[in-house]
């Protein structure tokens, strides 16, 4: 999953294609080196994803795995070189009265792929119609509430390329976010927002899903759907109304076609790479001595940004709500086990990360203890109150005792006799996640708790846990955050569409009964709203120094370890301008292949 909704033209881009995993052996029907030979060998990228596109529609979406990259850009672009606001869409803005009106200029001449002018009307259905919209499940949303009330920016109409922005209060992300969300073509989708289905739902809820025609999906970015083949690829294509051009007045990206080739394992990624069959691989731990030893012979080069500004943990689902037909989400027994915050912190002490990091990720990685990225300047540091849980499984057993289990011949029982089991959940595209997957097992059955695994394909996963929410842990992670705490409001804010640990009711959603939330969740809350409030860098730092202070005392999120960011890039490929935040291909649209193969 991920919590980046800003800034598609580097965080998305860069997470769905970079963040490349993958599924299934590629065939001989299905190698994409068979369109080096078809349609005169145009200029083309092939990458790879690890999972399929769960829908079309960007505002509905919560996938890791998407199409959006390509097909969006934002009004303003964060540079990853420097992390400067350029602009994108917009030529220019002004921020006024302290920060709490933002005009937003566009450039003249703005055209969607279908070639209909984009204008402020754009921006404003975008805003008011979809992202604002009560009735859109969108989590774009939550990053978007300024207070407790659940303020929201207005939006408004100056005149055909201004838009005005206000705020009632203080919004120090204002700018970043007013001025990264993806905007949405009014004239294709607005029919759908103001129709209702049977069930009294927006159309907008069933537009632009899997199942439509790719070409007709319309966006601003640089490139176009032409083909999607569940299970095997997209296709696209060099948008003919993109707005780029160079110095000397030549249409921009120069690569005509991008492709991204869906395979569902990061075992059969690399032997497509190694095979020439991809422009581009995340490096998998396992396989970066072998590459390593290639790297000059095959024409590649690995980049090496240091840890990576994602995050994976394990999670316990700590929701005391029913569905809709009165049963509970969580089996009672283990939902008091898991609400147990001594049992959330014995089990972090039982994990061994550093033999985790050996092992799983070959040392290639670096044990993770905050949400908040290590090279944020709101990272709270361990000298400074953030709890670190080192191995130490004595410790572990102490703490389950003083929260009243036993043991019995070696197995953890709970208060009533109960044996203690339960089962993880995690994604089967990524090796080194079966791998975690199998040492929290091991790890775990030393204090005698047993864990049984459950391994599905990335959709099937997120299903299970935003919609039915019969989940009882899960190994996963969100991606995509960089340095800015509030990227990650969907997740920590209550209300959040990502608030995984204990979901409440979604708009649209079913209906759920007996939801509850704790007093530390509230509490966060309340700092997460004032940290987008406060404009003083000195007192934002202190407001989510102390949210790190109380996540890791209460542990909704066990940190492991994190995976440094080692992307591997054909040599053919010029511009590359490779940064941690952006990676190799954040400026795709002035990327040159230096000869056709």
């Amino acid at each position: 999953m991920s919590f980046a909704s800003i800034f598609p033209s580097i965080k998305r881009f860069r997470l769905l294609i970079i963040l490349a995993l993958i599924t299934a052996l590629v065939t001989v029907a299905c190698n994409p080196s068979n369109y080096q030979t078809q349609a005169a060998q145009v200029p083309q990228m092939i990458v790879a994803v690890l999972g399929e596109p769960s829908t079309f529609n960007s505002a509905l979406n919560e996938s890791a795995y998407s199409v959006f990259g390509p097909l969006y850009d934002s009004l303003i672009i964060e540079n990853p070189l420097t992390n400067e606001l350029e602009p994108g869409l917009a030529e220019s803005w002004q921020v006024l009265d302290n920060g709490q009106r933002v005009v937003m200029t566009l450039k003249k001449g703005l055209k969607w792929s279908d070639g209909k002018p984009m204008t402020a009307d754009d921006i404003v259905f975008s805003y008011n119609d979809i992202y604002l919209n009560p009735k859109i499940p969108t989590p774009t949303k939550d990053s978007l509430r300024i207070n407790e009330r659940g303020d929201t920016p207005k939006v408004r109409k100056i005149d055909d390329l201004t838009v005005e922005f206000t705020v009632p209060e203080p919004f120090a992300p204002f700018l970043r976010w007013v001025g990264g969300i993806t905007i949405l073509p009014a004239h294709a989708l607005k029919e759908s927002i103001h129709t209702t289905d049977p069930g009294g739902n927006p159309k907008f809820l069933t537009m632009w899903t899997t199942g439509t025609d790719p070409k007709k999906i319309i966006g601003n970015g640089p490139y176009v759907m032409e083909t999607y083949i569940p299970s095997q690829r997209v296709i696209f294509r060099r948008n003919p109304y993109y707005w780029r051009k160079d110095a000397q007045g030549n249409p921009q990206p120069y690569i005509e076609r991008l492709i991204f080739q869906i395979i569902e394992s990061t075992d059969n990624q690399l032997i497509s790479f190694r095979s020439g069959q991809l422009d581009n691989l995340e490096v998998p731990p396992e396989g970066f001595s072998l590459l390593k030893r290639e790297e000059k012979r095959a024409n590649f080069k690995i980049y090496n940004g240091g840890p990576d500004t994602s995050t994976t943990f394990i999670s316990f689902n700590l929701s005391k709500a029913k569905n809709a037909k009165g049963q509970p989400f969580v089996n009672p027994i283990k939902s008091r086990w898991f609400n147990k915050k001594e049992f959330r912190q014995a089990v972090a002490y039982a994990l061994d990360r550093e033999t985790m990091k050996t092992n799983a990720f070959r040392g290639l990685g670096e044990l993770q203890n905050s949400f908040v990225y290590v090279k944020s300047p709101y990272y709270l540091p361990p000298e400074k109150g953030l709890k670190v849980y080192n191995h130490d499984p004595e410790k572990a057993k102490k703490l389950l005792l003083q929260a009243g289990f036993k043991y019995n011949a070696n197995q953890l029982v709970d208060e009533d006799g109960n044996r203690v089991r339960f089962t993880l959940l995690t994604n089967a595209e990524r090796k080194v996640r079966g791998d975690m997957a199998a040492q929290i097992r091991q790890d775990l059955a030393k204090i005698g708790i047993q864990v049984d695994l459950q391994i599905l394909s990335f959709n099937a996963y997120l299903e299970k846990l935003k919609v039915t929410q019969d989940w009882d842990c899960y190994l996963g992670g969100f991606a995509g955050g960089g340095v800015e705490p509030h990227s990650a409001s969907n997740i920590w804010r209550i209300n959040g569409a990502s608030h995984a640990f204990n979901l409440g009711p979604q708009p649209g959603g079913p209906p759920i009964t007996g939801w509850e939330v704790s007093d530390w969740e509230k509490e966060i809350d309340r700092l997460y709203i004032k940290g987008a409030q406060e404009i003083d860098e000195n007192k934002r730092k202190e407001i989510y120094y102390e949210y790190q202070r109380i996540a890791s005392e209460q542990l909704p999120f066990i940190h492991l370890v994190e995976r440094l960011d080692l992307q591997a890039v054909r040599d053919r490929f010029q511009g590359i301008k490779y940064t941690a935040l952006g990676g190799p291909f954040w400026n795709l649209y002035e990327l040159k292949i230096a000869e056709d193969n």
